[in-house]
């Protein structure tokens, strides 16, 4: 199955897959991070999920009939990624039926994780959700530093993965900043003590 994907090294901000176009390609992540987004018909673009080394996109192309993606697609980091067309990925699926369970657990995580953000929006505080997105990312995607795991980052981006205004994210953020949760620069956040962020 590797010998038939097509590597490919990408700078940030390129586009994997784009929302309505045909879904044509599956890939997989195997350096460096992406994440899905959905652009409203009002034109707002929604961080969604984000995807890691050994995470998958593009599953609609394992489908019978053509397809469009849902989603787009985009890295945020330099990163590499291993693509098979559809035909590919649909003929070796033939062959190998393992590939079918494989996509119907990626969908199961898809629900898990949809039901997890839909019960956060509806029973967590914007506290609650920001210092929730902000574990799970340092969890994926930080790097240690000598004082704490660092995160390249931007308020408005952390805005739209936790479902809160942009004011909310900078108040609550100065106030972690003030009681030693973490420190920020531009564009970059270093988490210094996880337990402090739950703290009113």
């Amino acid at each position: 199955m590797l010998s038939s994907a097509t590597q490919r090294h990408l700078s940030p901000k390129s586009l994997l897959t784009q929302q309505e176009s045909p879904a044509k390609q599956l890939g997989m992540m195997i350096e460096g991070a992406a994440r899905h987004f959905y652009i409203s018909t009002a034109g707002r673009k929604v961080l969604l999920r984000w995807l890691l080394p050994g995470d998958v996109f593009g599953v609609k192309a394992f489908l019978r009939e053509p397809s469009t993606y849902l989603l787009g697609t985009e890295t945020v980091t330099e990163s590499s990624v291993l693509l098979w067309s559809r035909n590919t990925i649909r003929e070796i699926s033939t062959r190998c039926p393992r590939l079918w369970d494989n996509a119907l657990s990626i969908a199961s995580d898809y629900f898990t994780w949809f039901l997890s953000a839909h019960m956060a929006l509806i029973s967590s505080n914007s506290r609650e959700r920001l210092a929730n997105v902000l574990l799970s990312l340092t969890e994926g995607m930080g790097h240690s530093t000598g004082d704490g795991t660092e995160l390249d980052i931007t308020n408005e981006e952390l805005a739209n993965a936790s479902n809160v205004n942009p004011f909310t994210v900078s108040r609550l953020l100065s106030e972690w900043r003030r009681n030693g949760a973490l420190s920020k620069g531009r564009g970059k956040i270093v988490l210094l003590s996880a337990e402090r962020l739950f703290r009113a």
